[in-house]
């Protein structure tokens, strides 16, 4: 049997209708939102009892004949995915994570096709809500539906679910997924807008999430199947005695020390290893069971120091940043270098500068464009200390490239005024606590040390949360095992004037507006402070590029005469191209970019382009080449491609014989175009040798001043 509910979000329908596909999986729906629409299963597999971390896989895909395309390449099928998939994909997973029940390890796989695309609503968000159905009306055990909606804001109105030529207008965009009673996620970018903004867009969003919630209710009232069980094993309480005797104080010795991040582990390790040894006989094969009342020892005492004496892993208070050290200009041969370094996180930055032609094409669903800045993030193993494989970019660095990329866009300069094309790598040396905030202040900084005429300096921060009933308290500038044991991972990029970057994942069941307001207020002073440290590095772009970045060069031509810079066959540009020893790009309006290493030689590039694309004036002084010469005179170039006659009557002021006798083939010669008749361009030498010199008249103008 079908079953079907609509509400409207934003203006418009949003339909959910489970019952008709996919129907061997433990729930399916489709969800429906103008033409756009994505299919959502959830499965459940075996339980794994091999693993002490919830095996939970979500899959997103775009389909391309969904937009009526065909997909590119020698397979046309679709491959590996996007990076927009891969986003999309993570703007599912993140919150519904917290929220399937405790102890369940059963192989869950959540996984959204998008089979209709309209060309205004994303399907992102979609995919989002289908999960939440899908798992609310299954029998796996997840604890309560979530929605999710993106917000803009168009002429000061917000706007649920905007179309993509509303985002073009929008200064906030912002996804969001909350529970019926708190906010569970945020992503976005904002072109630097207040903290009291960012509230109220939050608010708004939760509004219409409240209905997407309450519609899924209904449904599972009407087709919802009872929830699996989840066995829990009992722990042995003499165990949990026994570790604790051996462990208690000891971990609260060392929760207590001012330690760095190496020394923590290790004395993490000792005392793990004092106590498997202890406790072998005892309690044999039970090693994964004492490692995880050990992990929950180290939590509690964390959790209460921070809670009862305000007191963090290395000593700061709840609000103190780590120190921040800058070096800026570190790598010789690159376009822009910064190394950023904040505790014991270092992300070093580098800047390339390239081209119209490096411009990254990105071909998905929407129309086929171009990106003329990207920012690239990765995380070696060796900057936690481990060994790992090298391969592809997982999930996680696409998102923190992603979240570092977007909370830098607002400062970027406008293609009229910096026609580069801008790329920005981040690697990451070390890591402890927010690397991608790291990668926000050393894109920052490499701009400016690179000579990018950005609009200000942008600095991140990530907060955190340790939260027990109604006592909380928010954390500045979070370490990394404050990360892993608290209860919220909340970034916030910026400029003085206000929030470029926002991302906000919570470990538990929801958090309250206070404490995002209270966050909020925390995270503007800890940026504030940052930027500070960054403005005393550099407070403004260097005046000028690296001499390593290319020269690019722009000029304006009339469309008519793109032909004639292009040529027959492209043999015209090709010849400027090898000429200068430079790279030409001619846009569809006109717009000619020039680019090359020698600047001299792309300067006398452009000026041959303004040339060849000019139009003869009459009483216009050409500088030209003498192409031929015959008796009643000689054939001038005065622009690429077009020659005047210069008679012999025009050559020179007395009588002469021979054209020969004043000039030769190849020589330059300046004149003076009299006339254009039928296509044909009469010039005089003569003329310009009888009018006097512009030196002698200035020189004659400032004499009769005097």
């Amino acid at each position: 049997m079908v079953y079907s509910k609509e509400v409207e979000i934003g203006g418009k329908l949003l339909k959910i209708e489970t019952g008709k596909l996919a129907k061997q999986s433990n729930g399916a729906v489709t969800v429906q939102y103008g033409d756009t629409v994505v299919l959502v299963t959830a499965v459940a597999g075996e339980l794994r009892e091999d693993v002490d971390f919830f095996p939970l896989n979500v899959e997103y895909r775009e389909k391309a004949f969904a937009a009526g395309k065909i997909p590119g390449g020698f397979l046309k099928r679709e491959g590996k995915p996007s990076d927009k998939e891969v986003l999309s994909a993570r703007l599912i997973d993140r919150p519904i994570r917290p929220l399937f029940a405790d102890n369940y390890l059963n192989d869950t796989q959540v996984a959204a096709f998008v089979y209709s695309f309209d060309n205004e609503n994303d399907a992102d968000v979609l995919g989002a809500v289908g999960a939440s159905a899908a798992l609310v009306i299954s029998d796996i055990p997840f604890l309560e539906p979530i929605g999710e909606v993106r917000v803009g804001r168009v002429n000061s109105e917000f706007v649920i679910n905007p179309t993509h030529q509303q985002l073009l207008e929008s200064d906030i965009e912002l996804v969001v997924a909350g529970t019926e009673s708190s906010i569970m996620m945020v992503e976005g970018e904002a072109k630097e807008v207040s903290e009291e903004d960012m509230l109220n867009a939050l608010k708004t969003a939760h509004a219409e999430i409240k209905k997407l919630i309450d519609m899924q209710n209904e449904l599972r009232k009407m087709c919802g199947k009872p929830k699996l069980e989840v066995q829990v094993k009992a722990i042995d309480e003499t165990l949990v005695k026994d570790v604790n005797d051996l462990a208690y104080q000891k971990f609260k010795e060392i929760v207590s020390s001012v330690l760095s991040k190496e020394e923590r582990s290790s004395k993490n390790k000792e005392l793990e290893a004092e106590v498997l040894i202890s406790l072998a006989e005892k309690y044999p094969e039970q090693e994964k069971v004492i490692k995880v009342i050990l992990h929950d020892i180290e939590k509690e005492l964390m959790r209460k120091r921070i809670l009862d004496e305000g007191l963090r892993l290395d000593g700061r208070k709840t609000n103190e940043i780590r120190p921040i050290s800058i070096e800026l200009g570190l790598l010789p041969r690159t376009h822009g270098s910064a190394l950023f370094t904040r505790g014991e996180t270092q992300s070093i930055a580098t800047l390339t500068l390239g081209t119209k032609q490096d411009e990254q094409i990105i071909d998905g669903l929407q129309e086929e464009y171009r990106k003329k800045y990207v920012l690239h993030y990765n995380f070696p193993p060796f900057s936690v200390g481990e060994t790992g494989r090298y391969g592809g970019v997982g999930r996680r660095e696409v998102g923190h490239g992603n979240l570092a990329e977007r909370s830098l866009k607002c400062a970027i300069p406008s293609e009229e005024k910096f026609p580069y094309m801008i790329r920005i790598n981040s690697d990451i040396l070390e890591s402890n606590g927010s690397s991608s905030m790291a990668t926000v202040c050393s894109g920052s900084l490499v701009l400016m040390e690179g000579g990018v005429p950005v609009t200000s300096a942008i600095a991140g921060i990530a907060m955190g949360l340790v939260k027990e009933g109604e006592q909380y308290a928010v954390l500045s500038d979070i370490l990394g095992n404050e990360d892993h044991l608290g209860d919220m991972d909340f970034k916030v990029a910026g400029s003085e004037k206000g929030i470029s970057g926002f991302q906000m994942d919570i470990k538990i069941q929801g958090i309250s507006f206070e404490i995002i307001e209270k966050a909020l207020a925390q995270a503007k002073d800890g940026r504030l402070h940052i930027l500070k440290i960054m403005n005393q590095a550099i407070s403004a772009p260097r005046e000028n590029l690296s001499k390593y970045a290319p020269t690019l060069l722009s000029t304006k031509i009339s469309t008519e005469k793109i032909g004639a810079v292009i040529g027959p066959g492209g043999k015209v540009i090709q010849k400027i191209q090898k000429e200068f020893s430079v790279e030409i790009n001619i846009e569809e309006d006109g717009t000619v970019s020039i680019a090359g290493h020698d600047r001299q030689k792309a300067k006398e590039a452009k000026e041959y382009i303004k040339l060849l694309t000019a139009e003869p004036e009459v009483g216009k002084n050409y500088n030209g080449k003498i192409m031929k010469i015959t008796d009643f005179g000689a054939f001038v170039e005065i622009l690429p491609g077009i020659q005047g006659l210069l008679h012999i009557s025009q050559v020179d002021i007395k009588r002469i014989d021979k054209v020969t006798d004043v000039l030769k083939e190849g020589e330059m010669v300046k004149v003076k175009l009299l006339s254009i008749e039928g296509g044909k361009f009469s010039l005089s030498r003569k003329v310009l040798l009888k009018e006097k010199p512009q030196g002698d008249e200035e020189k004659n103008d400032e004499e009769n001043n005097n």
